[in-house]
Protein backbone atom coordinates (compact mmCIF):
# COMPACT_ATOMS: atom_id res chain seq x y z
CA UNK A 1 0.00 0.00 0.00
CA UNK A 2 1.21 3.51 -0.86
CA UNK A 3 0.45 6.93 1.39
CA UNK A 4 0.74 10.71 -0.65
CA UNK A 5 -0.54 13.63 -0.43
CA UNK A 6 -4.04 13.66 -2.34
CA UNK A 7 -4.89 16.35 -4.88
CA UNK A 8 -7.60 17.72 -6.96
CA UNK A 9 -7.81 15.48 -8.96
CA UNK A 10 -8.25 12.82 -5.92
CA UNK A 11 -11.94 14.60 -5.49
CA UNK A 12 -14.42 12.13 -6.94
CA UNK A 13 -12.49 9.39 -4.83
CA UNK A 14 -12.42 10.81 -1.79
CA UNK A 15 -16.11 11.87 -2.15
CA UNK A 16 -17.25 8.35 -3.02
CA UNK A 17 -14.55 6.97 0.13
CA UNK A 18 -15.90 9.58 3.05
CA UNK A 19 -19.55 10.17 2.19
CA UNK A 20 -19.53 5.90 2.15
CA UNK A 21 -17.93 5.43 4.95
CA UNK A 22 -19.05 7.62 6.84
CA UNK A 23 -23.10 7.81 5.63
CA UNK A 24 -26.15 6.02 4.80
CA UNK A 25 -26.54 1.76 4.47
CA UNK A 26 -23.17 1.22 3.25
CA UNK A 27 -21.28 2.47 6.10
CA UNK A 28 -22.92 0.38 8.74
CA UNK A 29 -20.70 -2.34 6.88
CA UNK A 30 -18.18 -1.30 8.73
CA UNK A 31 -17.43 -1.31 12.76
CA UNK A 32 -17.49 2.90 13.10
CA UNK A 33 -19.51 4.41 11.04
CA UNK A 34 -21.85 8.38 12.04
CA UNK A 35 -24.85 6.56 9.78
CA UNK A 36 -27.11 5.87 13.25
CA UNK A 37 -26.19 9.69 14.85
CA UNK A 38 -27.19 11.44 11.60
CA UNK A 39 -29.87 10.82 8.96
CA UNK A 40 -28.78 11.96 5.38
CA UNK A 41 -26.08 10.33 3.19
CA UNK A 42 -23.57 13.32 2.85
CA UNK A 43 -20.74 13.96 5.46
CA UNK A 44 -18.66 16.03 2.91
CA UNK A 45 -19.22 17.42 -0.49
CA UNK A 46 -16.32 18.46 -3.28
CA UNK A 47 -16.60 22.27 -2.58
CA UNK A 48 -15.76 21.18 0.92
CA UNK A 49 -12.87 18.77 0.18
CA UNK A 50 -11.53 21.05 -2.52
CA UNK A 51 -11.26 23.77 0.06
CA UNK A 52 -9.46 21.49 2.61
CA UNK A 53 -7.33 20.87 -0.19
CA UNK A 54 -6.32 24.24 -0.82
CA UNK A 55 -6.32 25.73 2.81
CA UNK A 56 -2.79 26.78 3.86
CA UNK A 57 -0.97 24.35 5.67
CA UNK A 58 -3.29 21.38 4.94
CA UNK A 59 -3.16 18.16 3.37
CA UNK A 60 -5.20 14.91 2.90
CA UNK A 61 -2.68 11.69 2.72
CA UNK A 62 -4.58 9.14 0.84
CA UNK A 63 -3.82 5.45 1.40
CA UNK A 64 -4.44 3.40 -1.70
CA UNK A 65 -3.03 -0.02 -3.57
CA UNK A 66 -0.49 0.55 -6.19
CA UNK A 67 -3.39 0.22 -8.56
CA UNK A 68 -5.07 2.85 -7.41
CA UNK A 69 -7.92 1.49 -5.00
CA UNK A 70 -8.42 4.32 -2.52
CA UNK A 71 -8.52 2.38 0.87
CA UNK A 72 -8.59 5.27 3.13
CA UNK A 73 -7.95 8.93 4.03
CA UNK A 74 -6.71 11.51 6.58
CA UNK A 75 -7.05 15.62 6.65
CA UNK A 76 -4.04 16.67 8.62
CA UNK A 77 -3.62 20.78 9.17
CA UNK A 78 -0.77 22.76 11.12
CA UNK A 79 -2.16 25.19 13.56
CA UNK A 80 -0.27 27.10 16.18
CA UNK A 81 -1.32 24.70 18.83
CA UNK A 82 -0.24 21.56 16.59
CA UNK A 83 -1.48 19.63 13.99
CA UNK A 84 -5.34 19.08 13.98
CA UNK A 85 -6.45 15.59 12.20
CA UNK A 86 -9.83 15.37 11.03
CA UNK A 87 -11.30 12.82 8.55
CA UNK A 88 -9.62 9.37 9.63
CA UNK A 89 -11.56 7.32 6.85
CA UNK A 90 -11.02 3.90 5.91
CA UNK A 91 -13.27 2.28 3.23
CA UNK A 92 -15.82 0.58 5.61
CA UNK A 93 -14.97 -3.56 4.16
CA UNK A 94 -11.34 -3.05 4.70
CA UNK A 95 -12.34 -1.39 8.15
CA UNK A 96 -10.39 -3.86 11.22
CA UNK A 97 -7.32 -4.64 8.67
CA UNK A 98 -4.90 -2.17 9.71
CA UNK A 99 -5.37 0.40 7.20
CA UNK A 100 -6.75 3.07 10.21
CA UNK A 101 -3.65 2.18 12.19
CA UNK A 102 -1.33 3.37 9.30
CA UNK A 103 -3.03 6.25 8.17
CA UNK A 104 -2.48 7.24 11.99
CA UNK A 105 1.21 6.37 12.15
CA UNK A 106 1.57 8.15 8.82
CA UNK A 107 -0.36 11.75 10.51
CA UNK A 108 2.18 11.33 13.81
CA UNK A 109 5.30 11.14 10.89
CA UNK A 110 3.77 13.89 9.52
CA UNK A 111 3.33 16.05 12.83
CA UNK A 112 6.90 15.27 13.79
CA UNK A 113 8.18 16.84 10.03
CA UNK A 114 6.49 19.81 10.73
CA UNK A 115 7.47 20.20 14.51
CA UNK A 116 3.75 19.73 15.99
CA UNK A 117 4.41 19.02 19.57
CA UNK A 118 0.54 17.63 19.40
CA UNK A 119 -1.84 15.88 17.57
CA UNK A 120 -6.18 17.14 18.35
CA UNK A 121 -8.95 15.96 16.77
CA UNK A 122 -12.57 16.16 17.15
CA UNK A 123 -14.88 13.11 17.78
CA UNK A 124 -18.74 13.09 18.04
CA UNK A 125 -19.53 12.05 21.42
CA UNK A 126 -21.55 9.56 20.15
CA UNK A 127 -19.09 7.43 19.01
CA UNK A 128 -17.45 5.49 22.09
CA UNK A 129 -16.13 2.98 20.27
CA UNK A 130 -13.94 5.44 17.86
CA UNK A 131 -12.82 7.35 21.20
CA UNK A 132 -12.05 3.53 22.29
CA UNK A 133 -9.84 3.02 19.26
CA UNK A 134 -7.76 6.57 19.43
CA UNK A 135 -7.30 6.09 23.31
CA UNK A 136 -5.67 2.83 22.74
CA UNK A 137 -3.34 4.27 20.07
CA UNK A 138 -2.35 6.92 23.11
CA UNK A 139 -4.82 9.92 22.51
CA UNK A 140 -6.47 11.43 25.51
CA UNK A 141 -9.77 13.02 26.03
CA UNK A 142 -8.98 16.31 27.18
CA UNK A 143 -12.11 17.40 29.02
CA UNK A 144 -12.86 19.66 26.11
CA UNK A 145 -16.29 19.84 24.11
CA UNK A 146 -17.35 21.89 21.16
CA UNK A 147 -21.00 22.02 20.08
CA UNK A 148 -21.87 19.89 17.03
CA UNK A 149 -22.69 23.32 14.37
CA UNK A 150 -22.62 21.16 11.09
CA UNK A 151 -24.71 22.38 8.20
CA UNK A 152 -27.74 20.47 8.10
CA UNK A 153 -26.50 19.39 4.57
CA UNK A 154 -23.95 17.27 6.04
CA UNK A 155 -26.51 15.50 8.21
CA UNK A 156 -29.62 15.95 10.65
CA UNK A 157 -28.95 14.59 13.88
CA UNK A 158 -31.00 11.95 15.20
CA UNK A 159 -30.15 12.85 19.13
CA UNK A 160 -28.18 15.90 20.50
CA UNK A 161 -24.51 15.77 19.61
CA UNK A 162 -21.53 17.18 20.71
CA UNK A 163 -17.82 17.25 19.98
CA UNK A 164 -15.05 15.57 21.97
CA UNK A 165 -11.48 16.85 22.18
CA UNK A 166 -8.64 14.27 21.88
CA UNK A 167 -5.10 15.46 21.87
CA UNK A 168 -1.66 12.74 21.61
CA UNK A 169 1.61 14.69 22.68
CA UNK A 170 4.11 13.50 20.30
Amino acid sequence: MLISPASLRDIPALLSLVNGAFRGDSARRGWTHEADLLEGTLRTDEATLRELLETPGAIILKIEREAGDLHGCVYLHKQESGLYLGMLTVAPELQAKGIGKKLLAAAEDYAKQMNCQRIFMRVLSGRPELIAWYERHGYRLTGETQPYTMDKKFGVPTRPLEFEILEKIL
